[in-house]
């Protein structure tokens, strides 16, 4: 009995970060880009998928703190579709506003052709 305190110590620290959102990528992504009149998951001709075409824009769904490389997704669905680039961050609340920042910041820093949108828990 004395050795389970620590199977469950680590059992909980594997699954709290996948917790930490209420929902999954995924599920934002679909609610977005409906709501927006595009479509979730294209295959792309190179058999890449974006995660959500609209009539206008290439958009990359991301957490906060994968920022940098919604940047690069978001540019090369650009290059494969001809439309221009888009990212959706989705925030868990102030404490991830540093990374809506670095993002914006880096974008405008550079003059990257992407136009972006934020979700906040």
């Amino acid at each position: 009995m004395s050795n389970c305190w620590w199977i469950s110590t680590i059992f909980i620290l594997l699954i709290l970060p996948s917790t930490a959102f209420a929902f999954s990528e995924k599920h934002y992504q679909e609610k977005w880009c409906t709501e927006q009149g595009g479509k979730s998951e294209v295959v792309l001709a190179d058999q890449t998928r974006a995660d959500c075409i609209t009539g206008t824009h290439a958009i990359e769904f991301d957490f906060g703190k994968k920022w940098a490389e919604a940047i690069g997704q978001s540019l090369y669905y650009s290059l494969q579709t001809g439309k221009r680039g888009g990212i959706v961050l989705i925030l868990d609340g102030p404490k991830d506003q540093k990374y809506w920042i670095r993002l914006n910041s880096t974008i405008q820093q550079f003059g990257l052709p992407i136009d972006t949108w934020e979700i906040a828990k």
